[in-house]
């Protein structure tokens, strides 16, 4: 067993011990960091702070104005196009999956194949003090790892790197956010199906904000299936329709079909390209369904989960809300779970286990 390791200051020097990758990796990169790394004693290993040139440009974000999007029933959102500058955004994708820690996790619901996750922070109940320890958010009292509060989970703050997006995001979108949720699509392969974030831990009409990094993907929304509307009460008395001469029957372009018939099956869809950012707020997750489908890319010897040079692979960041420490229990249970830990090799081009030498897991 290894030896279990104190509760550290949140940033630590970079020069810690990184898990043990491949033989052929690179290990040096054009960009580094000079401040220090995020680490915590429920990170398998530090994180890595933005370089200079990644910071300062997301200090620029959004690049362009927001689009509003509210021409459908119950339909809010706010796309930027792109939010993440040009000039980073290829950066932005390589940092990210290069330095990140992720998991795999098998859903018992019809989710999606088994996704590469991984997920920072808490709900409103509780907070990170700059130390890393973990209180509660109005007494200020510390939480004892997996005490009453969190009995299956061991909450993690958001890296620093991650935390600089999810402040510039908070300015830009006029809301705050606690938690950060990362899924790597290895190629067009990996998808998930139709879902909405629509959980009570959310509160009403959440805002979340969805930032697409590397390959270009699909993006798919449907409105909910509405009730049938009430049947005519048999109480009352039925008139009989009298004939109506010379009425021109209306139009078929002007009759509009309610959403979820079957003559609005055919759901919205926008090509989420690197540096995409979509805000879904309002009614949207309570009406709405969202999806990315799977993408034909040509196939890689290397595996179905492998890159290929027309599809480098795909990162999805959201940053959303949770009220209350259901919130957190469910975002770690099923972004964490209890397997291994992944992280991006750059001479396999793949993600890898690592070894999580003295580290924690979440």
């Amino acid at each position: 067993m290894s030896k279990k390791r104190t509760l550290e200051n949140f940033f630590s020097p970079v020069s810690e011990k990184k898990p043990r990758l491949s033989d052929d990796a690179p290990k040096n990169h054009t960009h580094v960091s000079t401040t220090p790394a995020s680490n915590h004693a429920t990170y398998p290993f530090p994180i890595s702070d933005f370089p200079s040139h990644i910071s300062d440009q997301l200090t620029k974000s959004p690049a362009v104005k927001g689009t509003v999007i509210n021409n459908q029933p119950d339909l809010d959102l706010l796309y930027f196009q792109p939010y993440v500058p040009k000039s980073i955004e290829r950066d932005l994708f390589e940092f990210l999956r290069r330095e990140l820690f992720f998991y795999r996790v098998q859903y018992n619901i019809k989710r999606g194949p088994t996704e590469t996750t991984t997920v920072f922070g808490v709900d409103s109940s509780a907070l990170f003090r700059p130390d890393g320890s973990l209180v509660d958010a109005q007494s200020g009292k510390p939480i004892a790892p997996l005490s009453s509060r969190y009995r299956t989970c061991r909450p993690r703050p958001i890296p620093a790197c991650l935390d600089r997006l999810r402040q510039t995001t908070e300015a830009a979108t006029g809301t705050s956010y606690n938690f950060c949720l990362v899924n790597y699509y290895a190629n067009g392969n990996d998808s998930i199906s139709y879902h909405s974030d629509d959980e009570r831990f959310l509160g009403p009409d959440p805002c979340i904000a969805s930032f697409s990094l590397g390959a270009k993907r699909d993006f798919l929304l449907k409105h909910k299936p509405l009730p049938p509307p009430p049947a005519a009460s048999s109480s009352e008395p039925t008139q009989k329709s009298s004939p109506q001469k010379n009425k021109t029957p209306p139009s078929p372009s002007k009759l509009q079909p309610q959403p979820g018939s079957a003559s609005t099956d055919k759901p919205l869809k926008f090509a989420l390209a690197s540096g995409d950012m979509m805000l879904m707020r309002g009614r949207t997750q309570s009406h709405w369904l969202h999806s990315i489908p799977k993408r034909a890319v040509p196939s890689s010897k290397s595996g179905p989960r492998s890159n290929t040079a027309a599809d480098p692979g795909r990162i999805n960041i959201t940053f959303r809300k949770a009220m209350t420490k259901a919130g957190t229990e469910n975002y770690y249970c099923y972004n964490v779970g209890s397997g291994k830990v992944w992280k991006w090799d750059e001479g396999r081009v793949d993600m890898l286990v690592v070894e999580q030498g003295d580290g924690e897991r979440g």
